[in-house]
């Protein structure tokens, strides 16, 4: 039988929500900001930001979409995700796939503005986890291509994927690494920059057109789950139908609205006729 999500009130969404997380980083030099925190070095300018950067290589293909796309100045490129594990799995969010998938997506937009692969740019995609997505208790997990049999030869393809694991307590990283960890994961501001971001959150509460933006994203979004959930729904009443249980006897079992399973039976013996 179907669920509903409980919604979560736009006056309770933190940094770490994706919907917030997003329109604070639509910010420049805030976003500027946080990737230098997070990488410890500096950032260009920021020249192309986009939030939930979409792309679409054929017109009836699955949409790809990046929380914060950014390229700066010397034009690296950065795609900065927020994860959460929202009641999933650490191996349900398919972390080390999803990665070479939007790193894939990057470099085939920039192959479709008809540029050549000699140019492909410097890129990093980077995970901000509020979980620790590998479990070896590290605060932090970088990947670059390397040389199985010589492992001081690097391919330098200009490639790096690197997650962050804002659970780590440690007290070998960065003061500035250490408070955004701690911001992300209890929203506790105790720095200069963590501060701007916390305040940056609360303004973003007030702006009544994005809380409008984030209703009409949720009602889609949960029109969307209710589709997949009733689909799913009539393939398991359908089996049951054929294995000669009684509408009754599966509303009965499975909880579902006696309407619900008569429609299915009733488009069952149509397409049998």
């Amino acid at each position: 039988m179907s669920k509903q999500k409980v919604m979560k009130s736009y006056d309770d969404l933190v940094f770490s929500d994706d919907f917030m997380f997003g329109k604070v980083m639509e910010d420049k030099e805030l976003c500027r900001e946080v990737l230098e925190c997070l990488l410890q070095q500096p950032v260009g300018e920021l020249t192309e930001l986009q939030t939930q950067r979409e792309f679409r290589f054929t017109s009836d293909g699955k949409p790809i979409r990046l929380d914060v796309y950014n390229e700066d100045s010397d034009g690296r490129i950065y795609d900065a995700e927020m994860e959460n594990l929202n009641h999933k799995t650490v191996e349900q969010h398919q972390l080390p796939r999803r990665s070479r998938f939007y790193q894939g997506a990057i470099d085939i937009d920039f192959m479709n503005k008809k540029f050549s692969y000699k140019l492909l740019p410097e890129s990093r995609v980077i995970f901000i986890c509020t979980f620790d997505p590998f479990g070896h208790g590290l605060s932090k997990y970088t990947f670059r291509e390397r040389c199985d049999e010589n492992s001081e030869l690097c391919l330098d393809d200009g490639t790096e994927k690197v997650f962050y694991n804002c659970k780590y307590e440690g007290e070998d990283i960065p003061d500035g690494i250490r408070n955004l960890y701690a911001f992300v994961g209890i929203g506790r501001a105790s720095d200069e920059l963590t501060e701007k971001l916390n305040s940056a959150v609360a303004k973003a509460r007030r702006n009544e057109v994005w809380r409008a933006q984030y209703m009409k994203e949720w009602v889609v979004i949960q029109d969307a789950r209710e589709e997949g959930y009733l689909e799913r729904d009539t393939v398991k009443i359908s089996e049951m139908l054929r294995s000669g249980k009684t509408a009754e006897e599966i509303a009965d079992f499975c909880g579902y609205p006696i309407e619900q399973v008569k429609e299915v039976e009733k488009e069952l013996l149509i397409s049998t006729e």
